[in-house]
């Protein structure tokens, strides 16, 4: 696919897609989501990490209201049926490590869209609001789902009735994000976090994600049935022999992804 509203880049097994709309902060249009389900397809194959991340000022100011002319012919249930879950499931199914780099804003969906993923790491001058009441709607992208599960019931629900802004820094002291860093070197860290899991044990992350996404359904028996099994499979890599040997030998170990 020819790429109009995002850039990808493809570098030492890390693929960096970037939401390319610096005009309209990054506001996702039906042709970004299009772009974005193939660009995340095409990475789940081919990489052992892939970044999303966003163009100028903004990480994704969220859905593309367009025309206000044209309000009245939005059909919200298609687009989030036929659009948005197709993306969210392809981040959420991706084999290998997904990190956000959020850089500026993260409003609505986009901010939803940035939750999905495994990892969010924000700079410290980001932030991240729920929205949706703020134009008479109530949230979606999975917002209802991911962020009860990160920050507890009582402040999902705040954020979502009174659609406050939240700061990098607090974002990070809730459980929502991983981490908050500093402005100057945020595209330094971000590279160096995925060099390291793009360095990693492929297999072993594959199974980590897997746990921990169906934990949430599982009762302790089925959990611990799930364990073992991808701990089996992570058992017979060559990851696994070398990761061993490396512990022995004291030196650091040297991963193939398989």
């Amino acid at each position: 696919m020819d790429y109009q509203t995002i850039s990808v880049t493809e570098d030492g097994g890390i693929t960096t897609i970037s939401l390319n709309r610096p005009e309209v902060m990054n506001a996702l249009s039906s042709q970004m989501r299009a772009e974005l389900l193939d660009a995340m397809r095409h990475g789940a194959r081919s990489a052992r990490v892939i970044v999303l991340t966003g163009t100028g000022r903004a990480f994704c100011s969220g859905q593309d209201l367009g025309d206000r002319a044209k309000i009245a012919e939005i059909d919200l249930e298609r687009t989030l049926r036929d659009e948005y879950e197709p993306l969210l499931r392809a981040i959420m199914d991706c084999p290998v490590p997904t990190i956000a780099a959020v850089n500026g804003a993260a409003a609505g969906a986009g901010a939803n869209l940035a939750l999905a993923c495994d990892v969010v790491i924000a700079a410290q001058s980001a932030s991240f609001i729920q929205a949706f009441t703020r134009i008479g709607l109530m949230p979606d992208a999975g917002g209802t789902y991911w962020l009860p599960r990160q920050v507890g019931f009582a402040r999902a629900m705040g954020a979502m009735l009174f659609a406050d802004k939240i700061s990098a820094q607090q974002a990070a002291d809730w459980g929502m994000i991983w981490e908050a860093v500093p402005d100057d070197g945020f595209a330094t860290h971000i590279a160096a976090r995925a060099g390291a899991l793009a360095r990693g044990p492929t297999v072993a992350y594959r199974g980590v994600k897997q746990a921990l996404r169906q934990s949430y359904a599982n009762d302790l028996e089925a959990q611990l049935a799930l364990e073992a099994r991808l701990q089996g499979a992570c058992g017979q890599t060559r990851d696994f022999m070398e990761g061993v040997v490396a512990f022995l030998d004291k030196r650091p170990a040297d991963f193939e992804g398989r």
